[in-house]
């Protein structure tokens, strides 16, 4: 009875090994690879502005509604002028009785000199007279400065806008009491152009720090977007963070179709080179043993072959194969844990590289 479970098992084995695996298998491929570095990357504004007031008083107008663009220099807020028309006027007042008062202080001291250089007045006289001429001039040009100033504070009166870009969400409306330099009443994003930041590991910073000033391109797309935008990398970081091992990278980009937003996550693809005519597998074709890479080549007689290989970049589900395949090459792609060298294969579908 054993002996006839044991030739049994042996028939099985037999039977096994002369049925063909189903395989699915794809031909190795010429195409020219682009050599890139993906990351996850952070959108940040090009400029950001929480804009404030710059004097206290009653907010009497807002010329914009929240999520408006506004060119650099439109007026986005009043305060209400008059008190500070009130110094104005005030200070000019001031400044022109003084001017008078010291031009004719300046006459008076000139004409005392000449009284004094004959002998009709005394040199005390001259003096005092000198010394009052000299205050009045200085009240001048003190209250030149404060007429200066009066001016400064109507015109911060008229809150504008110090660049173009995109206003959020207000904090305060018309009629309420503004402080100075308090709570910001909208903030102003420049998103055109903006920037994409990112983080690489220390090991590829010798592919890209002699680039940074030569346009390395650089892109940023949404998951689940198919179009990336284009930009280039504008900023690397003067150091490595020990923390994490990882470098800062900025990228610029024009953003003129506004497809990103300031604290979007994107996935960033920074292009280093091109591989021209690489021979490229699917990635799933590659299987790692005791000796390194390999694939299963199917030969013309439908049985495969155990080929290492040498693997080099691997991009979009493909991988470049330095060394071990030709161009035309058949390979195995789904079934490898049915096969043994030499072993009897059936082609149930494939496609090139």
């Amino acid at each position: 009875m054993g002996l006839l479970n044991a030739g049994c098992a042996k028939e099985k084995e037999k039977t096994k090994q002369n049925n063909p695996a189903p395989v699915t298998v794809a031909r190795a491929a010429v195409r020219d690879v682009p050599v890139e570095l993906r990351a996850i990357g952070n959108v940040e504004a090009y400029s950001t502005v929480a804009l404030k007031s710059r004097v206290a008083g009653i907010i009497t107008a807002v010329h914009f509604k929240e999520g408006d663009d506004v060119p650099k220099g439109a007026l986005l807020f009043t305060i209400d002028p008059r008190p500070f028309q009130a110094s104005l006027t005030q200070a000019k007042a001031n400044l022109a009785r003084d001017r008078a008062n010291a031009q004719n202080a300046k006459e008076q001291a000139r004409r005392y000199a000449g009284l004094w250089q004959e002998g009709i007045v005394t040199r005390e006289q001259y003096d005092q007279l000198q010394a009052n001429a000299d205050a009045l001039a200085a009240s001048v040009a003190s209250l030149s400065a404060a007429v200066e100033s009066a001016k400064l504070q109507l015109d911060y009166c008229y809150i504008r806008s110090p660049l173009s870009g995109r206003t959020g969400g207000l904090t305060t409306h018309a009629g309420n009491l503004v402080k100075e330099n308090d709570t910001a009443l909208v903030t102003i994003n420049q998103i055109t152009p903006l920037y994409v930041t990112f983080s690489l590991p220390e090991k590829d910073l010798a592919a890209i720090k002699g680039r940074v000033g030569g346009k390395l391109p650089v892109t940023a797309s949404v998951p689940g977007s198919p179009v990336a935008e284009q930009g280039t990398v504008s900023f690397l970081d003067n150091g490595v963070d020990p923390a994490t091992g990882t470098i800062k990278v900025k990228g610029t980009f024009a953003n003129r179709e506004r497809k990103l937003w300031p604290g979007q996550f994107v996935n960033v693809a920074l292009r280093l080179d091109v591989r021209k005519g690489a021979v490229v597998v699917p990635t799933r074709a590659l299987q790692t043993g005791q000796q390194g890479d390999f694939v299963f080549l199917v030969k013309p007689d439908a049985t495969v072959e155990v080929r290492p290989v040498t693997a080099g970049p691997a991009q979009d589900g493909v991988t470049v194969i330095e060394k071990g395949l030709a161009p035309g090459d058949t390979v195995v792609t789904d079934g490898q844990l049915k096969l043994v060298p030499g072993g009897k294969v059936a082609v149930k579908g494939g496609t090139p590289a």
